[in-house]
């Protein structure tokens, strides 16, 4: 069985700005004009953060994002977020289940933006990772007023196997005969 690690950012809104701020720098130049439209004002949002494809199955990670504002009558929001996932050969994704994914979050009371970050490690490859964030606004009772699904875009990750025939000690041909 596969084992995912889960890591929820601490440090309130201040270290997830800085955090997003640093992203955004990091972005490629050209990265700059292809961005998606950004959703109305108040609207929920899923988004794929970071996705890191380089090195060991352990330090390979997605970063999803929901965000998430309060509506007239609502006392409470809730925020719940399922990575999935999807090999080659699999048609469609499937809820990968580790410690931590699948649980509703709730807002301090008093909150009228939500946002919630969550990082996924130790992912494997070749697959696509993506989130479903799920939404929930509730009054005063408890009473369900509104709902929403978002999904992220996914992240890839790569086969980790070195192909048959290549060296994974150096990346230089041997002598030619």
């Amino acid at each position: 069985m596969k084992t995912l690690h889960i890591r929820v950012a601490a440090g309130g809104r201040r270290a997830l700005l800085a955090g997003a701020a640093a992203l955004l720098c990091a972005a490629p130049a050209g990265a700059a004009g292809a961005t998606a439209p950004t959703p109305p004002k108040g609207a929920p949002s899923a988004v794929l953060e970071q996705c890191v494809m380089v090195g060991t199955q352990a330090e390979r990670s997605a970063t999803f994002a929901g965000e998430m504002t309060a509506i007239p009558g609502s006392t409470r929001i809730e925020m719940r977020v399922d990575v999935t996932e999807r090999t080659p050969g699999q048609l469609a994704y499937h809820t990968v289940t580790a410690p931590g994914l699948g649980v509703w979050r709730a807002a301090a009371p008093g909150v009228r933006v939500y946002r919630y970050l969550r990082q996924v490690t130790n992912l494997a490859g070749p697959a696509f990772y993506r989130a479903v964030v799920r939404y929930r606004w509730l009054n005063a009772r408890g009473r369900l007023l509104s709902s929403a699904i978002l999904r992220t875009k996914r992240c890839e990750q790569p086969s980790t196997e070195t192909p048959l025939g290549a060296s994974s000690t150096s990346g230089l041909a041997g002598p030619l005969d």
